[in-house]
């Protein structure tokens, strides 16, 4: 993505999220030695809410709540950045929960009964 693209989306995303509460889904590729040690760290930030160490295209797979879409963003830039191990991550922006920990969490519109 070229840069002045890259600016337009993350103003489009800042603008739609900027006061919302935001939920994201992050994979992780690591170096798989120290998969332990990474999975760990991932946890350790507040904001992380489950991490799982899986089979696949991914290694890791974080689920996190941010108060806001810059927090979301500082997590990715700065904090994973930073741990040692990790090649890629991937993240995913929630849109609409319909289902969480076994509870539904918003009904959808059924047929008009006739």
């Amino acid at each position: 993505m070229e840069e002045k693209d890259k600016k337009e989306y993350e103003d489009v995303i800042s603008s739609y999220y900027s006061g919302e509460t935001v939920a994201a889904l992050v994979t992780f590729k690591i170096d798989t030695k120290g998969s332990d040690r990474v999975a760990q760290k991932i946890a350790s930030f507040p904001n992380v809410e489950d991490v799982f160490l899986v089979t696949g295209d991914t290694d890791i797979i974080a689920k996190a709540r941010f108060p806001n879409y810059a927090a979301l963003k500082k997590f990715i830039v700065d904090d994973v950045a930073e741990i040692e191990g990790v090649k890629e991550t991937r993240t995913f922006m929630v849109v609409t929960t319909f289902k969480e920990r076994g509870e539904v969490k918003l009904e959808t519109e059924e047929e008009p009964k006739k």
